[in-house]
């Protein structure tokens, strides 16, 4: 799966019981392969196209690293130690990376 397909995909992979009551935004900016807003309202979650709205956290990586991730090649923690992959508040990341399938 690439990174476009994965935040695409995220909506339809998230358990609404698993998000109800948290409010949240995120921006990804996944170099060539775009910039998306992953937003998450009491149990809904939106993703589109473009940065959108005040995030509570923002990452930036490439597309290899991202996907290198999901599929379990690249160690996430190491990607943020080499500086492969960036996030401006890793607290709200690490509440939410289970939840997207990130861990």
């Amino acid at each position: 799966m690439n990174a476009k397909d994965f935040l695409m995909s995220l909506p339809a992979q998230i358990n609404p019981a698993a998000i109800e009551g948290h409010n949240t935004c995120f921006h990804f900016n996944i170099g060539e392969a775009g910039q998306y807003t992953v937003q998450i309202e009491d149990g809904k979650c939106a993703v589109q196209e473009g940065l959108t709205g005040t995030p509570k956290c923002a990452v930036t990586t490439s597309p290899a690293t991202l996907t290198g991730i999901l599929n379990g090649s690249i160690n996430p923690m190491m990607a943020v130690f080499t500086g492969k992959l960036k996030m401006t508040n890793q607290g709200e990341m690490l509440k939410y990376a289970k939840i997207f399938g990130l861990m």
